[in-house]
Protein backbone atom coordinates (compact mmCIF):
# COMPACT_ATOMS: atom_id res chain seq x y z
CA UNK A 1 0.00 0.00 0.00
CA UNK A 2 1.38 3.71 -0.69
CA UNK A 3 1.75 5.89 1.68
CA UNK A 4 -1.32 8.88 1.66
CA UNK A 5 1.97 11.51 1.75
CA UNK A 6 5.68 11.70 -0.27
CA UNK A 7 7.14 14.54 0.51
CA UNK A 8 11.24 15.42 -0.35
CA UNK A 9 13.00 16.77 2.43
CA UNK A 10 15.75 19.80 0.83
CA UNK A 11 18.50 20.40 2.98
CA UNK A 12 19.06 16.11 3.56
CA UNK A 13 17.99 15.22 0.08
CA UNK A 14 15.83 12.48 0.92
CA UNK A 15 12.56 11.35 0.31
CA UNK A 16 9.98 10.66 3.23
CA UNK A 17 6.79 9.44 3.79
CA UNK A 18 3.62 9.32 6.20
CA UNK A 19 -0.25 8.75 6.69
CA UNK A 20 -0.45 12.66 7.34
CA UNK A 21 0.45 16.27 6.77
CA UNK A 22 1.94 16.89 8.82
CA UNK A 23 3.93 14.05 9.58
CA UNK A 24 2.30 12.51 12.54
CA UNK A 25 5.44 12.43 14.84
CA UNK A 26 6.01 16.16 14.47
CA UNK A 27 6.18 18.38 16.98
CA UNK A 28 5.06 22.31 17.34
CA UNK A 29 7.73 24.19 18.47
CA UNK A 30 6.99 27.71 19.52
CA UNK A 31 9.67 30.57 18.10
CA UNK A 32 8.88 34.23 19.49
CA UNK A 33 9.94 37.94 17.76
CA UNK A 34 12.36 39.92 19.62
CA UNK A 35 14.52 42.37 19.11
CA UNK A 36 16.35 45.50 21.38
CA UNK A 37 17.69 48.17 18.77
CA UNK A 38 15.63 46.83 15.60
CA UNK A 39 15.14 44.36 13.27
CA UNK A 40 15.47 46.40 10.13
CA UNK A 41 17.82 44.43 7.62
CA UNK A 42 20.30 41.57 8.54
CA UNK A 43 22.37 43.74 9.94
CA UNK A 44 19.76 44.40 13.08
CA UNK A 45 19.57 42.07 16.17
CA UNK A 46 15.97 40.68 15.35
CA UNK A 47 16.31 37.01 16.56
CA UNK A 48 14.01 34.32 17.13
CA UNK A 49 13.89 32.24 20.16
CA UNK A 50 11.71 29.96 22.65
CA UNK A 51 11.36 32.49 25.70
CA UNK A 52 7.90 33.92 25.32
CA UNK A 53 8.54 37.75 25.76
CA UNK A 54 8.17 39.45 29.59
CA UNK A 55 8.87 43.07 28.46
CA UNK A 56 7.82 45.44 25.47
CA UNK A 57 9.10 45.60 22.05
CA UNK A 58 8.65 46.87 18.85
CA UNK A 59 9.40 46.83 15.40
CA UNK A 60 8.53 48.89 12.39
CA UNK A 61 8.98 49.17 8.98
CA UNK A 62 7.59 51.80 5.94
CA UNK A 63 6.08 50.14 2.88
CA UNK A 64 5.61 52.42 -0.14
CA UNK A 65 3.80 50.15 -2.56
CA UNK A 66 5.74 52.52 -5.29
CA UNK A 67 9.11 51.10 -4.21
CA UNK A 68 7.99 47.79 -3.27
CA UNK A 69 10.68 44.74 -2.36
CA UNK A 70 11.22 42.99 -5.53
CA UNK A 71 11.09 39.41 -5.30
CA UNK A 72 13.98 37.17 -5.85
CA UNK A 73 13.20 33.36 -6.20
CA UNK A 74 10.23 31.62 -4.62
CA UNK A 75 7.73 29.65 -5.38
CA UNK A 76 6.26 31.31 -8.63
CA UNK A 77 3.79 30.35 -12.00
CA UNK A 78 2.04 31.87 -14.10
CA UNK A 79 3.51 36.00 -14.14
CA UNK A 80 4.85 35.66 -17.63
CA UNK A 81 8.82 35.13 -16.91
CA UNK A 82 8.72 37.93 -14.51
CA UNK A 83 10.94 36.57 -12.12
CA UNK A 84 12.72 33.25 -12.10
CA UNK A 85 11.55 30.33 -9.86
CA UNK A 86 13.52 28.86 -7.37
CA UNK A 87 16.10 29.01 -3.91
CA UNK A 88 18.59 32.19 -4.26
CA UNK A 89 20.56 33.76 -1.74
CA UNK A 90 19.00 36.38 -0.16
CA UNK A 91 21.88 38.22 1.35
CA UNK A 92 22.11 41.42 -0.52
CA UNK A 93 18.12 42.16 -0.48
CA UNK A 94 17.97 41.38 3.50
CA UNK A 95 21.05 44.17 3.56
CA UNK A 96 19.75 47.14 1.31
CA UNK A 97 16.18 47.17 2.24
CA UNK A 98 15.01 48.71 5.46
CA UNK A 99 11.73 47.64 4.61
CA UNK A 100 12.43 43.83 5.70
CA UNK A 101 12.48 42.79 9.29
CA UNK A 102 14.77 39.90 9.80
CA UNK A 103 14.67 37.40 12.68
CA UNK A 104 17.20 34.79 12.97
CA UNK A 105 17.29 31.58 15.12
CA UNK A 106 21.01 30.64 17.15
CA UNK A 107 22.51 28.26 15.00
CA UNK A 108 20.98 24.44 15.44
CA UNK A 109 23.32 22.51 17.43
CA UNK A 110 22.35 19.30 15.77
CA UNK A 111 20.75 18.89 12.34
CA UNK A 112 16.72 19.61 12.85
CA UNK A 113 14.10 18.43 10.49
CA UNK A 114 11.43 20.80 10.06
CA UNK A 115 8.41 19.10 7.82
CA UNK A 116 4.96 20.84 7.81
CA UNK A 117 2.66 23.54 8.39
CA UNK A 118 4.62 26.70 9.32
CA UNK A 119 2.12 28.64 11.59
CA UNK A 120 2.29 32.71 11.99
CA UNK A 121 0.82 34.76 14.29
CA UNK A 122 1.65 38.49 14.38
CA UNK A 123 0.48 41.71 16.40
CA UNK A 124 0.05 44.22 13.99
CA UNK A 125 -0.62 48.18 14.05
CA UNK A 126 0.00 50.48 11.17
CA UNK A 127 -1.41 53.92 10.17
CA UNK A 128 -3.51 53.23 7.02
CA UNK A 129 -6.72 51.46 6.44
CA UNK A 130 -5.33 48.70 4.64
CA UNK A 131 -2.00 47.14 4.13
CA UNK A 132 -0.13 43.77 3.19
CA UNK A 133 2.28 42.13 6.02
CA UNK A 134 4.49 39.40 3.69
CA UNK A 135 6.96 36.56 5.56
CA UNK A 136 9.25 34.29 3.81
CA UNK A 137 11.32 31.26 5.30
CA UNK A 138 14.86 30.58 4.71
CA UNK A 139 17.52 28.24 5.81
CA UNK A 140 20.91 30.47 6.72
CA UNK A 141 24.45 29.39 6.55
CA UNK A 142 26.84 28.88 8.62
CA UNK A 143 28.44 31.18 5.98
CA UNK A 144 25.97 33.46 5.72
CA UNK A 145 23.96 32.41 3.03
CA UNK A 146 20.48 32.99 3.47
CA UNK A 147 18.42 30.70 0.94
CA UNK A 148 14.40 31.02 0.89
CA UNK A 149 12.19 28.14 1.25
CA UNK A 150 8.93 29.72 1.40
CA UNK A 151 6.87 32.59 1.41
CA UNK A 152 3.15 33.52 2.17
CA UNK A 153 1.18 37.07 2.53
CA UNK A 154 -1.67 38.52 4.51
CA UNK A 155 -3.77 40.58 3.80
CA UNK A 156 -4.69 42.83 6.64
CA UNK A 157 -8.18 43.52 5.64
CA UNK A 158 -9.05 40.15 5.54
CA UNK A 159 -7.50 39.15 8.69
CA UNK A 160 -10.58 37.90 9.98
CA UNK A 161 -11.68 35.94 6.76
CA UNK A 162 -12.16 36.00 3.05
CA UNK A 163 -15.55 36.37 3.39
CA UNK A 164 -15.52 40.02 4.57
CA UNK A 165 -13.61 43.42 4.67
CA UNK A 166 -12.80 44.98 7.91
CA UNK A 167 -10.13 47.70 7.64
CA UNK A 168 -7.58 49.07 10.51
CA UNK A 169 -7.97 52.07 12.68
CA UNK A 170 -4.58 53.77 13.51
CA UNK A 171 -3.67 53.42 17.34
CA UNK A 172 -5.29 49.80 17.11
CA UNK A 173 -3.51 46.39 17.68
CA UNK A 174 -4.61 44.00 15.93
CA UNK A 175 -3.84 39.94 15.81
CA UNK A 176 -3.22 38.70 12.44
CA UNK A 177 -3.53 34.58 11.46
CA UNK A 178 -1.24 34.93 8.78
CA UNK A 179 -1.76 32.19 5.93
CA UNK A 180 0.23 29.40 6.81
CA UNK A 181 3.38 28.36 4.98
CA UNK A 182 4.33 24.34 3.98
CA UNK A 183 7.85 23.07 3.37
CA UNK A 184 10.05 19.97 3.98
CA UNK A 185 13.63 21.13 4.92
CA UNK A 186 16.47 19.63 7.05
CA UNK A 187 18.76 22.30 8.69
CA UNK A 188 21.89 21.15 9.38
CA UNK A 189 24.06 21.69 12.28
CA UNK A 190 25.29 25.40 12.04
CA UNK A 191 22.48 26.36 9.93
CA UNK A 192 19.58 29.12 11.22
CA UNK A 193 16.09 29.42 10.12
CA UNK A 194 15.05 32.87 9.35
CA UNK A 195 12.02 34.75 8.59
CA UNK A 196 11.79 38.01 6.51
CA UNK A 197 8.67 40.44 7.71
CA UNK A 198 7.38 42.74 5.07
CA UNK A 199 4.83 45.10 3.14
CA UNK A 200 5.77 43.29 -0.12
CA UNK A 201 7.29 40.79 -2.22
CA UNK A 202 6.54 42.14 -6.01
CA UNK A 203 5.27 40.79 -8.35
CA UNK A 204 5.52 37.44 -6.52
CA UNK A 205 2.24 39.10 -4.82
CA UNK A 206 0.13 42.00 -6.10
CA UNK A 207 1.13 45.29 -4.15
CA UNK A 208 -1.22 46.54 -1.56
CA UNK A 209 -1.67 50.60 -2.35
CA UNK A 210 -3.09 51.06 1.27
CA UNK A 211 -5.82 52.70 0.46
CA UNK A 212 -8.85 50.57 1.37
CA UNK A 213 -9.71 50.51 -2.50
CA UNK A 214 -10.21 48.34 -4.87
CA UNK A 215 -6.16 48.19 -5.96
CA UNK A 216 -6.88 47.09 -9.21
CA UNK A 217 -8.32 50.06 -10.62
CA UNK A 218 -6.07 52.93 -8.38
CA UNK A 219 -2.80 54.58 -9.48
CA UNK A 220 -2.11 56.41 -6.55
CA UNK A 221 -0.70 54.43 -3.29
CA UNK A 222 -0.28 55.92 0.35
CA UNK A 223 2.80 54.98 2.47
CA UNK A 224 2.07 52.26 5.53
CA UNK A 225 3.95 52.90 8.63
CA UNK A 226 3.70 49.13 10.17
CA UNK A 227 4.40 47.60 13.82
CA UNK A 228 5.02 44.19 14.40
CA UNK A 229 4.61 43.99 18.64
CA UNK A 230 6.66 41.33 20.62
CA UNK A 231 5.82 42.28 23.94
CA UNK A 232 4.21 40.51 26.62
CA UNK A 233 0.70 41.73 25.98
CA UNK A 234 1.30 40.89 21.58
CA UNK A 235 3.59 37.71 21.52
CA UNK A 236 4.43 37.64 17.64
CA UNK A 237 5.27 34.25 17.03
CA UNK A 238 5.78 31.10 14.29
CA UNK A 239 5.11 27.39 15.23
CA UNK A 240 7.75 25.28 13.28
CA UNK A 241 6.42 21.24 12.81
CA UNK A 242 9.79 20.08 13.73
CA UNK A 243 10.49 15.78 12.88
CA UNK A 244 12.30 13.98 15.42
CA UNK A 245 13.69 10.75 13.61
Amino acid sequence: TLPKVRYYTMGSNQWNASVTWPPEDAEMVTYYLTSQEGANTSAGDGRLVQEAPTGDGVDSFTYDPMDPVVSYGGNVCCIGGAIDAGSFDQQQIETEREDILVYTTEPFDEGVEVSGTIEITFFVSADVRDTDVTVKLLDVYPDGRAYNLDETIQRLRYREGYDRQVFMEEGEVYEVEVSPMSTSNFFDAGHSLRIEVSGSNFPRFTRNLNTGGNNYDETEGVVSHTQIHHSAQYPSQIRIPVVRR
